[in-house]
């Protein structure tokens, strides 16, 4: 084989490897799910279940307020925690969050500052 040839075949031989490895391998349940990891085990608060389905945006700031003031394991202000929690569930749902909730914990952030005397 001449050094042209072997120099081709090593640039195309790892592309195919790699493509293939990542093909073959699976997603385990905890890398797939790491964002319901951070809700759970977060130092940041200990939310009420369902607290993001609720459809009272009022209802979802107090939810919020309450656990962020109560919590001893945050380290930023009860405000901030709060509104933290908030902006992570709304970024990691993403395109998956119907209009109407979206709406509603968008209403329910600015609920949150007026629980906060922030607005």
């Amino acid at each position: 084989m001449t050094q042209r040839r072997q120099k081709a075949a090593r640039k195309q031989a790892p592309a195919k490897a790699a493509s293939h490895r990542r093909r073959s391998r699976t997603k385990t349940p905890a890398r797939k799910r790491w964002s319901q990891h951070v809700t759970d085990n977060s130092d940041a608060l200990d939310l009420k279940r369902g607290v993001f389905k609720l459809r009272d945006p009022g209802k979802i700031a107090v939810s919020l307020k309450h656990s962020a003031e109560q919590s001893h394991r945050r380290k930023a202000s009860p405000y901030r925690s709060a509104l933290s929690m908030l902006i992570f569930y709304i970024n990691r749902a993403g395109k998956n969050l119907p209009k109407t909730q979206l709406n509603r914990l968008q209403r329910a952030k600015n609920e949150l500052k007026k629980q906060f005397g922030r607005v």
